[in-house]
């Protein structure tokens, strides 16, 4: 898994990569041609084509030049995003598809005003064949007509046959040339050559060649506009990042555009605007809205200091804050580079039938041709217009472009939602092996926990009041930068208290702190402490204990040789933690906590969050351990940690899962990263997952069933039992109709709800 890679080495960059946007694909084969020819680039590491958007992702070291006369080579066309924002490029290829859409539904709409007349004739007023010279004039023109929809309307399949001819391969196209092709040269061979054919044979089938281009454009047509509902989610998150910024420059206020803002610019956010680029508070204190960001609703409140989010939206004051990270490395920048290379990978279910799909186009050439010979051998009369007929029919019902949308469709979707909800899944095998996890390995500090400890109790055993005891603690501790000190200082910065000034101030190690205000001498630290400088706490030592064994630190104060307070420091559990394992518990999971804490802490963490399976002690590279012995049971694992210490677990798991803040390693640390820090986030993640698992078999069943069932009913084994033998004009319309169920399945995903918490 990539994870061990990143991880274990943040500081390494990940290698570049490139997006191309592909023209000319029209199947599922193709996708193996083309990634065939990427692949062979010198300096390209992995290449993958995204059928269902037609697009590229190429990773390497490699000039696009190279790539795109690879594609080109490979008888496709390519182009580069290289250069131009995201939204350019979004914009730039849904333009492109409004166009190719337009031009589509004119394909369609001339080839079926030749088609449908034809049509309707053959059925209702008279038959399509030839027994007369007028005849043969009238149907010269006709078949005349039909050349040109076949030049205007069916031209791209015809060169898009051509292209695949040249580089010994074959693709949809061949299979609608060769069927719409035969057609029309044997009605053609009839109207010119009526004696060549025997007299029952004479049936023409130009209104097939018209009405099958009419229908798959329509298909194509429709299919193409289910498609762009896909990168919704893409949309939404270019969307939120605003055009312009206000910078301070000279000092003065000016607009300039977002492209132009660079490192270290001071710039200013008034309320109700968006961040533009990520960066550091310097000025005000403003609560922002985070949830394009997490999925958690609440604004969060930054002052100096805090960092900001491009994107996020200001929801209060007004604040300044330097840049930090600008362009395409702002947290959103990247979020919407991983949501697209997540929605470019492959599953092992889709490589599998990318695989099928690469030998399923030669397999039906064969079959359509084992078809036609043997209703010249065995068939009734006429023996070479039903071999004509099934043939045409084999092939044109038999093209995989169901096939090919199944799986890249889905993930689209599933990628799109996941992301919605604050989960970024990073590869399309994290997301097929996260519908599959059987237990969950969390991490309790920062996992489990908040992962900052707080003070959790202030016991009182003098006449001083809690916030002169939280004052003095605070004052003591205002020089040290002890974990412990800082929960102090933070729990007096809360409530607005004021530190005093500390003399003969003296850090004790491993005991604690001592020193003196307004002439008292003060002692803060463990019982060691207590006991060294003699100070009597005996009665006081069952609540310590007590504080102890709930997973807490206690610390005890002493003024002037008095105990006079116990101060407990507890990191809590994070408020949905209880109630996110809760639901990872009723949906079937193992869940097992890991810690390096002593086994007191660990037993109190684990019952007050719900676990029942624990293990203390653990040091890192032990976890990578405890993550082998359960797959050596048979569970396929899941390991939660914060993406850097547990590099090795997270690397050893099936699926690693990162709780990050959508920043820095957090986002390219694991398999998935939970941006809000929620374990909720755990739940949602392989909900989506399920889900869109679901959804991809639905897709390749129906695709598999319709090709499977609906290639014997075309060749004619239902001929000799119920004398029906399936038209070419069907066969086309279930084909063009095929891929548009598939992609209409694929979009119901987006009806999906993650579970309200």
């Amino acid at each position: 898994m990539q994870v061990q890679q990143v991880a274990s080495n943040p500081g390494v960059p990940p290698e570049p990569s490139q997006t191309l946007v592909i023209e000319g694909a029209s199947c599922a084969s193709c996708v193996t041609k083309i990634e065939q020819a990427l692949n062979s680039v010198p300096g390209v590491s992995s290449a993958a084509m995204n059928f269902a958007d037609r697009t590229a992702l190429v990773t390497g070291d490699v000039e696009s030049e190279l790539l795109i006369h690879s594609v080109e080579k490979a008888g496709y066309t390519a182009r580069t995003t290289a250069g131009t924002s995201e939204e350019d490029s979004l914009e730039e290829k849904e333009q492109a598809d409004r166009v190719y859409y337009r031009r589509l539904m004119l394909n369609m709409s001339i080839a079926l005003a030749v088609g449908l007349p034809l049509m309707v004739y053959g059925l209702f007023i008279g038959e399509m064949t030839v027994t007369t010279n007028t005849q043969r004039l009238a149907w010269l023109a006709v078949g005349i007509l039909t050349f040109g929809v076949m030049t205007f309307s069916g031209k791209h399949f015809y060169t898009g046959a051509w292209q695949s001819l040249k580089n010994h391969s074959a693709n949809m196209d061949t299979l609608i040339a060769l069927g719409t092709g035969t057609a029309w040269l044997y009605s053609m061979v009839v109207v010119l050559l009526p004696w060549a054919v025997p007299e029952m044979a004479r049936h023409l089938y130009f209104e097939a060649t018209a009405m099958i281009i009419g229908l798959i454009n329509l298909g194509l047509a429709l299919e193409l506009r289910a498609r762009g509902k896909t990168s919704a989610a893409i949309k939404r998150l270019i969307g939120m990042q605003p055009r312009t910024a206000r910078v301070l420059r000279d000092g003065k206020e000016q607009d300039i555009a977002i492209e132009q803002v660079v490192l270290n610019d001071v710039v200013r956010v008034r309320p109700g605007e968006k961040i533009p680029v990520d960066g550091e508070v310097l000025e005000g204190h403003t609560a922002v809205d985070e949830s394009m960001l997490t999925g958690e609703p609440m604004p969060v409140g930054k002052t100096p200091g805090d960092e900001v989010s491009a994107g996020t939206i200001n929801k209060t004051g007004s604040v300044q804050f330097r840049a930090t990270r600008v362009g395409r490395e702002t947290a959103l920048a990247r979020i919407i580079a991983m949501v697209k290379r997540a929605q470019n990978s492959k599953l092992p279910i889709g490589r599998l039938a990318d695989t099928i799909a690469a030998y399923f186009v030669p397999a039906v050439m064969i079959i359509a041709v084992l078809s036609a010979m043997a209703w010249l051998n065995f068939g009734p009369d006429p023996a070479v217009a039903y071999a004509i007929v099934s043939a045409t029919t084999v092939l044109i019902i038999a093209c995989p472009c169901a096939l090919g949308l199944a799986t890249p469709m889905s993930v689209m979707v599933g990628v799109g939602k996941a992301a919605e909800a604050g989960v970024l899944i990073r590869n399309g095998e994290a997301l097929q092996t996260a519908s599959r996890l059987t237990a969950m390995i969390l991490d309790k500090t920062g996992t489990i926990t908040l992962g900052s400890p707080k003070v959790s109790d202030v016991v009182l055993v003098s006449d001083q009041s809690e916030e002169e005891v939280l004052c003095l603690t605070a004052s003591l501790e205002s020089g040290s930068e002890h974990p412990l000190a800082l929960a102090i200082l933070e729990s007096v910065e809360e409530r607005g208290l004021q530190i005093d000034k500390v003399e003969n101030f003296k850090a004790l190690a491993g005991q604690g702190v001592e020193g003196s205000i307004a002439g008292r001498q003060l002692l803060f630290g463990n019982e060691k402490l207590m006991q060294e400088r003699g100070i009597g706490y005996e009665q006081y030592r069952t609540k310590v204990g007590d504080l102890a064994r709930a997973a807490k630190t206690p610390m005890l104060f002493a003024i002037d040789g008095e105990i006079a307070a116990i101060i407990a420091v507890a990191d809590p559990i994070k408020e949905d933690s209880v109630a996110a394992i809760r639901r990872l518990q009723e949906i079937g999971l193992r869940v097992v906590m890991l810690t390096g804490d002593n086994h007191a802490t660990a037993r109190a963490v684990a019952d007050r969050a719900g676990v029942t399976e624990f293990y203390a002690e653990v040091l890192p590279e032990d976890k990578a351990d405890k993550v082998a012995e359960l797959q050596k049971l048979g569970e396929v694992v899941g390991m939660t940690g914060d993406g850097i210490n547990d590099a090795p677990a997270l690397a050893m798991a099936d699926v690693g899962f990162a709780i990050g803040t959508g920043t820095d390693v957090a986002i390219e640390s694991a398999d998935v990263t939970l941006m809000r820090g929620s374990l909720h986030g755990l739940a949602d993640a392989i909900a989506v997952s399920k889900a869109t698992l679901r959804n991809i078999k639905q897709n390749l069943f129906g695709a598999f069933i319709y090709n499977v069932a609906g290639i014997p009913i075309a060749a004619g084994v239902l001929y000799p039992v119920f004398g029906l033998l399936l038209s070419p004009i069907i066969a086309g319309a279930a084909m063009a109709f095929s891929s548009l169920t598939v992609v209409s399945n694929a979009n119901r995903l987006r009806l999906f709800k993650v579970q309200e918490y």
